[in-house]
């Protein structure tokens, strides 16, 4: 048994000393009243009014407080065999309570991650069976009006079959990007990190996603004319992935006959900053903080007309996180929105 003595001796040192001191004023009230004062047996008398009070007190207490306490440990350390077993047992209150007190904030600190995630599981399940409910219902219709006979009518089976094909691919585009972020969050995708001109990549996002921007009049921009390529480091198809989501989140929200500008600045010696910005509805402040969560929504009505698997945010959270590097969002209702994000620079190739 590990006992910080000089705590645990604290009480029956204190308790011997008021009972040597009272049976010491009582042996002098006795000596004053029978006038036979013996200092001889006075100072004798002393240690051992001292003595045997101390050695039965701590022996009881010692015994009587560590049973129980011994027994709090016990039934505490089945809670947390790692940090709180280890401790030694003392029988000290103020340790104990000090020990206990701690542990009990710990726990409750433990409690109320365990909450945060369980709200944050059922949101999930809740948006996932959402998520894969309206495709498998859109899918389950064609087929079963197909059955029913419009397979025998030409000029609808082949209209079905397109539409049921069209659901069939955003279930597939759903589980492609779950299988990708629980990648990402375990750590189990590698990276295959290389320098590659950001600049050139940008401008390959802005052709594969023109005809989309086209169809609501939206223009992709640079701020500036670059002239020169900026060379980073990274997984350039992760990275352009990044870029397309943000850009096509850019497109879906934005207003006709706007502008998605994108940016790209030295932020320190060794780092850039691509910005994403556009002049599009904007977001308000209170979804700000749960924007790269799965499957959140600013939307609460349901409105999937949009598209998406609602995980893009998300997605580009991981894959730049995952790259050591950081993401910002800034946004105002109305006036627009930036993201922006780092990434490594490298030194110009000759």
């Amino acid at each position: 048994m590990a006992i910080k003595l000089k705590k645990s001796y604290r009480f029956a040192l204190r308790s011997s000393l008021y009972i040597s001191i009272l049976l010491t004023a009582s042996l002098l009230l006795v000596f004053w009243i029978t006038d036979s004062l013996d200092w001889k047996q006075l100072l004798l008398f002393l240690p051992i009014s001292f003595l045997i009070p101390f050695i039965i007190i701590q022996t009881r207490v010692e015994r009587f407080i560590y049973r129980r306490v011994k027994k709090i440990y016990d039934d505490v350390s089945l809670l947390e065999s790692s940090s709180f077993s280890s401790r030694p047992v003392t029988t000290d209150m103020k340790t104990l309570t000090e020990e206990i007190g701690k542990f009990a904030k710990d726990k409750k600190v433990e409690i109320d991650t365990l909450k945060i995630r369980e709200e944050y599981r059922k949101d999930f399940l809740g948006n996932v069976s959402h998520e894969l409910k309206t495709p498998l219902f859109t899918v389950q219709g064609y087929i079963l009006t197909l059955l029913d006979g419009a397979l025998k009518d030409n000029k609808v089976n082949e209209k079905y079959l397109k539409r049921a094909s069209k659901g069939v691919e955003r279930l597939i585009y759903i589980v492609k990007d779950l299988d990708l972020i629980t990648k990402l969050e375990v750590g189990d995708l590698n990276l295959e990190k290389e320098e590659f001109d950001i600049i050139e990549l940008i401008k390959n996002v802005f052709e594969l996603l023109e005809m989309k921007a086209a169809k609501k009049h939206i223009t992709l921009t640079f701020d500036m004319a670059y002239a020169n390529p900026i060379y980073v480091l990274g997984d350039d198809e992760k990275i352009q992935q990044v870029l397309t989501n943000l850009l096509v989140n850019s497109i879906k929200y934005g207003h006709e006959n706007g502008t998605t500008e994108v940016s790209v600045e030295n932020l320190i010696k060794n780092k850039v900053i691509i910005r994403v910005t556009d002049n599009g509805e904007g977001i308000s402040r209170e979804h700000i903080p749960r924007l790269f969560e799965r499957f959140y929504r600013v939307d609460k009505t349901g409105n999937r007309d949009v598209g998406g698997s609602g995980l893009g945010l998300s997605i580009v959270k991981h894959i730049i996180e995952a790259h050591g590097e950081k993401i910002y969002v800034e946004s105002e209702e109305d006036v627009g929105s930036e993201f922006s994000f780092t990434l490594e620079k490298v030194s110009k190739r000759d």
